[in-house]
């Protein structure tokens, strides 16, 4: 049993489980030997079962050495955020208010993946009800980011990105309302898809907002994403939201040849007020896809200028109807900053929220009539590096900022036109990673993901993980 093996990605670590060079329960051991190793300090487990998940690894080892190996998930340790429904299993959703609460069926996306045969080994860490973007959790503690211990991991899925960041999770899956998988994608150095709104069910996932929710992975790598949005996509009767769209064989389309690509820069917004090391290391990446064939397209989405409004209106107003009977009765359970942006939520009037419906409305129109001209936009994740815990403002630029103005700037576009967006490292400055985010045309995944896959190949990142063994 060795640690390394928990470095490794699910397209790495699948044909030596298919091929029996490694057992499920020698990988599942080494997982959870970096969760000995590295959670005391990054917190970002809420939950761990190490029995269960080493008998779920042994009945993944009998069923693959009798011969019946079921794809690239089957024996793959993963843990995922604590507010995906498993049946008779605690769901908190990082609050106290549902510390107790059992769930009595499946998620889809979890009933999916046992029928693929993953290993699970605990629940992570989350900003309280997924609403907010530090994952500083009242409740269960404060997640740390594994590049720098005293810095924010991002959230609302901070514990997925951490974990995954760490190897104490060979992938994961986010929520995502208004940029919750990609905000610590970013922060932590790895690959964070949200794909179209509809293409994954939430049926089992406790909601925020119910019209800008997304699920999504959280992974190592470009084809563990595919990988994963083919398993988890399709329709599904049992979710509202979900859309009747065929998946793909998303992995084994993966291209790296750019050639041709027309890249939208949208400058008015996505490049606006941006932190020089983040705006360097994006341009950087920009250059290197025009030196393969891309080619580069200035573009104008004017809705843009009101899109953290519409956003911002949609979030509270949703969240405060799911949870205005507990905020009228047990106000005292939750943490200071949800309650107060609940309470934000309340004070927000119809007509409000049917403004921000119309700002939706046109930004859907500009944004399909942007992707008839080019194939994907290119953007930062984020407009800055992740602050250090506690800090309520960012500095951009020598700029003081709000830090809940400026986190969801450029991923909240993404929600409130459900298109599908991945953000993915392009590069690492004074010791933290840098997002890049690309955006598609709906129900496109896969025109995101090779743009993704190219960018990967790149090798922007020259190598450079967190330096977990500071943590021993």
């Amino acid at each position: 049993m060795t640690q390394e093996l928990a470095a490794l990605s699910i397209g790495e670590l699948a044909p030596k489980l298919r091929d029996k060079q490694i057992s499920p329960v020698e990988l599942t051991e080494s997982v959870l030997a970096n969760v000995d190793t590295y959670d005391h300090d990054i917190n970002a487990f809420i939950r761990i079962d190490k029995e269960k998940a080493i008998k779920s690894a042994k009945e993944a080892e009998q069923e693959i050495q009798s011969g019946n190996y079921r794809g690239f998930l089957h024996g793959i340790p993963m843990a995922l955020k604590d507010i995906l429904y498993f049946k008779d299993e605690p769901a908190t959703m990082g609050s106290k208010i549902h510390e107790g609460f059992i769930a009595d069926f499946d998620a889809t996306v979890v009933s999916k993946l046992k029928l693929s045969g993953v290993t699970f080994h605990g629940k992570l860490n989350m900003h309280e009800y997924a609403w907010g973007a530090t994952t500083t959790n009242p409740h269960y503690g404060a997640c740390r980011n594994p590049w720098d211990l005293n810095r924010i991991p991002g959230g609302s899925s901070g514990g997925s990105a951490a974990a995954v960041a760490a190897d104490m999770s060979i992938a994961s899956l986010g929520t995502d309302t208004g940029g919750s998988i990609r905000i610590p994608a970013s922060s932590c150095g790895i690959i964070g898809l949200k794909p179209t709104h509809g293409r994954i069910s939430k049926y089992g996932c406790f909601p925020l907002s119910w019209s800008l929710d997304h699920i999504g992975p959280m992974t190592k790598t470009v084809f563990d994403a595919a990988l994963l949005l083919e398993v988890l996509g399709g329709y599904d009767p049992k979710d509202p939201t979900s859309v009747d769209r065929p998946t793909q064989n998303y992995s084994g389309q993966l291209n790296e040849d750019v050639k041709g690509l027309v890249i939208g820069i949208e400058e008015g917004y996505f490049f606006k007020n941006v932190d020089n090391r983040v705006d360097e290391a994006v341009q950087k990446a920009l250059k290197q896809l025009e030196k393969l064939g891309a080619r580069i397209e200035v573009v104008q989405i004017p809705s843009l200028a009101q899109a953290e409004f519409a956003e911002l209106v949609t979030i509270t107003t949703e969240a405060s109807a799911i949870h205005h009977d507990n905020l009228v009765k047990q106000p005292e359970k939750f943490g200071d900053d949800v309650r107060l942006l609940l309470e934000m939520g309340e004070l927000m009037s119809g007509v409000d929220y049917v403004q921000a419906q119309q700002i939706r409305r046109k930004l859907n129109l500009e944004f399909a009539a942007t992707f008839e001209k080019v194939d994907v936009l290119i953007s930062p994740t984020l407009p800055f590096l992740p602050p250090a815990l506690g800090e309520s403002t960012v500095d951009i630029n020598g700029q003081t900022l709000s830090f809940l103005d400026e986190v969801i700037r450029f991923t909240g576009p993404g929600n409130l036109t459900g298109l599908p967006s991945l953000s993915i490292p392009c590069g690492v400055r004074d010791g933290m990673p840098i997002g890049l985010q690309i955006m598609g045309p709906a129900f496109q995944e896969e025109k995101v993901l090779n743009v993704a896959f190219a960018i990967e190949k790149l090798e922007l990142m020259n190598g450079q993980k967190p330096d977990l063994y500071r943590h021993r």
